[in-house]
């Protein structure tokens, strides 16, 4: 029996029901209870910031987490029934990557790609450049031609793409290299003394795949976007990563797999030990 383990999940579209596929009755009520046991820590890891995050724990009656990664991974929050303690011990750690440079001195170098739109100011950080642009456009050359010039200027950046469904739009942001989902959740376990035996990320999006395909055990929700899916199947098979990847498809305990029903499937797969904790609450 595992005497910690770290769940760690992204909220719109996998915990949160905020898709267009239906959610499974009681989901959200054995995630909570399951989440309250001594043995577990919680982090939930978004693109949201802050203020969105605690919006959506008042709205959907979440649990409050033990942590917060939240801007697509660069920033991270010691969370709580406290106040939220920011680390910032992580943002001194990515800060190298821009040398010196904030999110807001790189705008200059793309204001003449007309595919770009400027999120709000309320989704910009000092390390998260975030952009929509058209569905219909070339993402893949406009994230290419990026990041040349970014290249060119010595910046190491990551470019995270994604979509927002329901929206109809892409969702891009330029982070510093080190500022991702993974290697936010990497610096949170090491420096919380949690491994790769005893952890479990659940994720449903583009932002998410870094994580996904990684060696975190990782699980795709059942509603996740198709083309996340088949991304996601590819390169686990080049790097025959298999054993750290599960795909949630419904019928435990009776559940869909879509959103929180899919987290706890890719938790009792790599932990079998909890699913009889799950059971008893289902039971209940």
């Amino acid at each position: 029996m595992q005497t910690r383990i770290l769940i760690c999940t992204d909220l719109d579209r996998t915990l949160l029901p905020n898709g267009s596929q239906p959610e499974s009755p009681g989901a959200r009520d054995i995630f909570r209870r399951l989440v309250s046991r001594p043995e577990v820590t919680l982090a939930y890891v978004s693109g949201r910031h802050r203020e969105l995050v605690e919006e959506a724990i008042r709205e959907y009656d979440l649990p409050v987490p033990d942590w917060v990664i939240g801007d697509v991974g660069t920033t991270i929050y010691r969370a709580g029934a406290a106040e939220w303690l920011h680390w910032a011990a992580w943002e001194d750690d990515i800060a190298t990557d821009w040398h010196g440079l904030m999110a807001k001195d790189l705008r200059p170098l793309f204001d003449d790609l007309p595919d770009l739109r400027l999120q709000e100011e309320a989704k910009q950080n000092r390390f998260k450049l975030s952009y929509y642009l058209s569905m219909h456009c070339d993402a893949k050359a406009l994230r290419q031609e990026m990041a040349s010039r970014l290249e060119a200027r010595n910046l190491a950046a990551s470019l995270i793409y994604s979509e927002d469904e329901a929206a109809a739009t892409g969702l891009l942001d330029v982070l510093p290299a080190r500022a991702t989902k993974l290697h936010a959740l990497e610096f949170l376990m090491l420096h919380q003394d949690f491994d790769v035996g005893n952890t479990v990320f659940a994720g449903d999006s583009g932002n998410d795949l870094p994580v996904i395909v990684s060696r975190i055990p990782s699980v795709l929700v059942a509603n996740a976007e198709r083309t996340v899916v088949g991304q996601a199947q590819v390169l686990i098979e080049q790097i025959s990563n298999q054993v750290a990847f599960y795909l949630a498809r419904g019928g435990f305990l009776g559940m869909n797999g879509n959103y929180c029903a899919g987290i706890l499937e890719g938790i009792a797969h790599y932990l079998p030990e909890t699913r009889h904790w799950m059971a008893e609450d289902h039971e209940d």
